[in-house]
């Protein structure tokens, strides 16, 4: 089934089944669903979290308790800016008031306690967090279509910050048979719903760079970082 497909279905699933959850309707989005917060919690299962110390999460809604929880855990949290017009957001834990947690790891007031950052200013991350709209137990995943989450671990690994491992949070409505995977799409290590932790055992590698042939002279115009990269290579 064609990736289109694939997010079609389970943007249609998750609304049928009314486990989806604000903002609604899920359709063109990463989908926020029922359990994302217990979901966000088994992440205390994993050693590859239990070790990390500077974690990067994609911004949107499901993925939010997680992002709370590792500034409550005491961790570095890295966001991608929207559409990576501006680099990422580093948000440390002590830059953040006890109580806090919440506000400052939405999307609206990430800027009120991060500071934008440059992959050159970066510390090597530990562990990548994704998005998911679909996902299959050997770690293939589908996102909304921007190819944004790939591109940001290509953007990791060509500014040497670490192979780090990647885990989802999903509902299990979201876990389908087969999703086609290609060369560039990064694959998942770890599997979390709110009911079970899977570990992918994956054998897909991981890009080591940027594949700068899939990008045109109109993605370097969108997005200034990548431009400066390409120059300097």
């Amino acid at each position: 089934m064609e990736k289109s497909k694939i997010r079609k279905r389970v943007w249609s699933l998750m609304e049928e089944r009314d486990v989806a959850r604000f903002p609604r309707p899920v359709e063109g989005r990463i989908p926020n669903f029922e359990g994302a917060g217990k979901a966000a919690e088994r992440v205390d299962e994993l050693p590859v979290y239990r070790e990390a110390t500077h974690i990067k999460v994609n911004p949107d809604s499901p993925q939010h308790p997680l992002r709370e929880k590792v500034i409550r855990d005491g961790k570095i949290l890295y966001m991608p800016t929207p559409r990576l017009k501006e680099g990422f957001l580093r948000i440390k834990p002590e830059d953040v008031p006890s109580g806090k947690e919440g506000e400052a790891t939405t999307i609206k007031h990430s800027s009120e306690y991060g500071e934008k950052v440059d992959p050159e200013e970066m510390e090597k991350v530990s562990l990548v967090v994704a998005g998911s709209v679909a996902v299959t137990r050997d770690g293939k995943r589908v996102g909304k279509g921007g190819g944004y989450s790939d591109l940001e671990y290509a953007i990791l690994r060509e500014m040497g910050l670490g192979k780090p491992p990647v885990l989802t949070t999903v509902h299990p409505t979201q876990i389908m048979e087969k999703i086609p995977a290609e060369d560039h799409d990064v694959p998942l290590d770890w599997i979390l719903t709110p009911g079970e932790a899977i570990e992918t055992s994956t054998d897909r590698g991981k890009p080591d760079g940027i594949d700068w042939s899939l990008l045109g002279e109109e993605d370097l115009e969108k997005i200034p970082l990548l431009k400066r990269m390409k120059n300097r290579v």
